[in-house]
């Protein structure tokens, strides 16, 4: 029997791709070296042991001449750089028609179409930073009950209502109706809840966020479920698969539990893959252009690998990658268009160098799942 598990960094760039310029990306984007670089070096002796100073030129972490891990840079071939694009691809799903994105906010049909799910019209309707939003419109959505709507460079209809002013099951139920109304070509490929909490002056927003992804072609989740092979998801993994192949899902608040989670799965099932999502990365400080709180969750991932890696048998195997970059040393607050590292321990170690496709990590996994080795 085996056990796979696969952590995604979200958002762990490590260098821009040759066609960054294209998706609006200023130049020399490197999620994890310019993290490093604008810390003063990063400790990641456990990841740099694995060999991701072999992938790009990480500050504080040497390349090791005899990588523990089989290592590559993976370019993605889908036309996108955002959450669900890179995940999708991961298990073999190729993004050619980029998915459609409202830089300029939503037309008007979709605005009246909202306004008719929720009763009243939204707030906002702008492409904006979330926290932002949330502190420009949080009283006025509060005084006035109306939800606030926006959108990224990225294909998302995010809808942010107050925990005290829009109870969350309402706030669940006009996303799902939202996600029914984005049909083509509307298609956007994720509606998003974003409750918040506090007053003004100092909103947050809480752990309860919800992803509604449009349903995904048959994928790798799809061929393991039908072999009989549990899929065990870890944070927004369930989300972005709309629960596609997966036996068991579990939220979690941030990485520190996420990884607890993964422990506990490791202490008790006996065979299956272990998907993990590590959201932090992205949500709280590439986004929020927080280089030095990025650097210390690699650190703190870092520390953590021991537990997990102690618990690995002979057959099983420890995938590292991720889904797209967010160097928040970059201009903006989007996602940038990079390579992405793949590390596999667990089998031989050795750099595999530049390899085109993120439905390499899929292959590799199926690969491990169906007992193949070397």
């Amino acid at each position: 029997m085996s056990r796979v598990v696969a952590f995604v960094i979200d958002s762990g760039g490590i260098g821009a791709l040759p066609d960054a310029g294209s998706f609006g990306d200023a130049a020399g984007a490197n999620t994890l070296g310019n993290v490093a670089a604008a810390v003063g070096g990063i400790a990641l002796p456990h990841l740099g042991r694995l060999g991701i100073g072999n992938l790009t030129a990480i500050r504080g972490v040497a390349p090791e001449n005899n990588p523990t891990a089989a290592i590559a840079r993976l370019a993605e071939r889908s036309n996108g750089k955002d959450t669900i694009t890179g995940h999708w691809e991961m298990t073999g799903i190729i993004t050619e028609v980029p998915f459609p994105t409202y830089p300029d906010g939503f037309p008007t049909e979709l605005i009246e179409g909202f306004t008719a799910i929720c009763g009243i019209a939204p707030l906002g309707n702008v492409a904006a930073s979330g926290t932002e939003i949330i502190a420009e419109l949080g009283e006025e959505h509060q005084r006035t009950g109306r939800p606030i709507l926006y959108t990224s460079a990225d294909s998302v209809f995010q809808v942010a209502a107050h925990i005290d002013t829009v109870p969350l099951p309402v706030l669940y139920d006009w996303c799902e109706r939202a996600r029914t109304m984005l049909v083509p070509p509307h298609a956007v490929n994720r509606v998003i809840a974003r409750p918040f909490a506090g007053v003004a002056g100092a909103y947050a927003r809480t752990a309860d966020r919800r992803d509604y992804a449009l349903e995904p072609p048959p994928m790798l989740l799809d061929r393991l479920a039908s072999r009989g092979v549990e899929v065990h998801a870890i944070g927004k993994i369930c989300d972005i698969y709309c629960g596609h192949g997966v036996t068991t899902s579990t939220r979690v608040a941030d990485n520190a539990e996420a990884i607890a989670q993964t422990l506990e799965r490791l202490d008790r099932i006996e065979d299956g893959f272990i998907f993990v999502n590590l959201n932090d990365f992205d949500s709280k400080f590439g986004h929020r252009r927080n280089p030095r709180g990025y650097a210390s969750a690699l650190e703190e991932l870092d520390v953590r690998l021991p537990e997990l890696l102690e618990r690995l048998r002979p057959t099983d195997r420890f995938f590292v990658t991720a889904d797209h970059g967010c160097d928040p040393t970059s201009s903006g607050t989007d996602h940038t268009r990079e390579y992405v590292p793949f590390l596999e321990y667990g089998g031989e170690g050795g750099d595999l160098g530049t390899i085109h496709g993120l439905d390499f990590v899929g292959a590799r996994i199926e690969r491990a799942l169906a007992g193949a080795r070397g």
